[in-house]
């Protein structure tokens, strides 16, 4: 009788403790999943919620909260746990890594471009990344894939689609294939292209690197392990722009690629069942196959000012560190407007200049440290503003709720970064189709 009063105590007691257990690990688990709400109602109030890109959409029916999604993930708050379900926070800062989809080991993740609500212009692409124009091919950005990684992929895929269709061609042209864009996906397939023996020139409008180069010079370029061609495996993580541009130009070198910089695309038109390329210095290429691997976004938009053609005005910032005692206004609440007036604060006078009246869709750590700049001074932040006119030694800023409200002030250099324009009137011109995607499945398991 003894031992069974004991049994029943000593069972009664793990019962207990059992319970325990779980009444704990579901408080903890109801904490979290409060936070990741408070954080959520956040990013909506900000406005940071909705996606603006290629993100990840979360099926509630096969997702088992791993957390698997969360570590792969080299950005922070993109993907939370909610009630026993991932789901995203800060949509709009997800830049389509890939990393959240590899790493769910119930395929509970695909990955979307658009919403319901806004829409995504993405040239028309086959598997093969073959446009509705035969022969005529994108990969990269473009496309909808700007992860380094991504794309550098894409480029090789593209050019080994080509090599499959190569032989059937026996038109007469300068070139096997023209690849426009030297950024991640055109260094990639540029030397695919020479690693299968094909005649190929690579044009860049501005410099190796493509987007890449446009970066500030100390920003990291988050990546992840990757092969290029004819070099091997990169394990790279957290890698500077200096780092990854000096590494493609020594690969490049090396392998002897052609690339011309500072040639810009005018048109792509077809002729005798080739391609005839026409560049804006009046040079003309013709090429059996056409990779497009420029970005989304093709030409800086301007403002539209007077002044604005001025020597020292500039949609990009290379070397921050190289310019010192200068009075510099910033234009643009992105990214890059923020992390350029940063940069430029340590050694110069930086009145940044925004349309609207809050930061909005730019990384956690850009605004903790904006934040702080206004705080202490270091860059003079104007909310509701925008230029009306720079000239050689001023610049006017007006303020957008009331136009008669403006400031002449000093200026040595101007510093716009108002986005860019999708070259869709190029891509139409060259008979590319372009569609909008609303929420449309772009990487999925099958």
């Amino acid at each position: 009788m003894e031992q069974l009063v004991e049994n029943i105590v000593v069972y009664s007691v793990a019962i207990i403790l059992c319970l325990a257990v779980v009444i704990i690990y579901l408080r903890r688990q109801k904490r979290k999943s409060r936070k990741v709400e408070e954080k959520i109602a956040k990013a909506k109030q900000e406005g940071i919620y909705e996606p603006v890109s290629l993100h990840p959409v979360v099926d509630p029916n096969k997702c088992i909260a791993t957390g698997a999604c969360i570590t792969a993930c080299p950005e922070k708050d993109i993907l939370g746990i909610v009630n026993g379900k991932a789901t995203t926070i800060n949509a709009s800062h997800c830049i389509g890594h890939g990393a959240c989809f590899h790493a769910c080991p119930t395929q509970a993740i695909t990955l979307f471009i658009g919403t319901e609500k806004r829409g995504v212009d993405l040239p028309h692409v086959n598997q093969y990344f073959e446009t509705n124009v035969e022969g005529i091919y994108i990969a990269g950005e473009l496309g909808g894939m700007g992860l380094i990684k991504n794309s550098v992929e894409q480029g090789r895929q593209a050019v080994e689609n080509i090599l499959k269709v190569h032989k059937k061609h026996h038109e007469e042209a300068m070139y096997d294939l023209v690849i426009v864009g030297a950024g991640p996906a055109g260094i990639a397939a540029s030397l695919t292209a020479k690693k299968h023996h094909l005649n190929c020139l690579t044009l860049e409008q501005d410099t190796l690197g493509g987007a890449v180069f446009t970066f500030p010079r100390s920003k990291i370029v988050m990546t992840s392990p990757m092969d290029l061609p004819l070099h091997g495996k990169l394990k790279l993580f957290e890698t500077s722009k200096p780092e990854l541009l000096d590494l493609w130009k020594d690969v490049l070198k090396k392998n002897d690629i052609q690339l011309k910089e500072n040639t810009k695309v005018e048109s792509i038109i077809a002729e005798n069942g080739a391609f005839k390329i026409e560049t804006h210095s009046g040079d003309h290429y013709t090429t059996k196959f056409v990779l497009l691997a420029i970005g989304r976004r093709g030409t800086p938009r301007k403002l539209g000012i007077p002044g604005e053609g001025l020597e020292k005005v500039a949609y990009r910032l290379l070397e921050a560190e190289n310019i010192a005692g200068k009075e510099i206004v910033v234009v643009g609440g992105g990214d890059s407007a923020i992390e350029s007036a940063l940069l430029l604060a340590v050694q110069n006078n930086v009145i940044l200049s925004y349309r609207n009246d809050a930061f909005s869709r730019i990384k956690p750590k850009n605004q903790e440290k904006i934040n702080a700049a206004m705080a202490d001074k270091s860059v003079d932040v104007r909310f509701n503003t925008s230029l009306l006119e720079i000239t050689k030694e001023e610049v006017t800023i007006a303020s957008m709720k009331n136009p008669e409200e403006k400031q002449t002030v000093k200026n040595d250099l101007v510093f716009i970064f108002a986005g860019g324009e999708l070259p869709t009137q190029f891509l139409m011109k060259a008979g590319i189709n372009i569609t909008t995607k609303f929420g449309e499945a772009i990487l999925k398991h099958d």
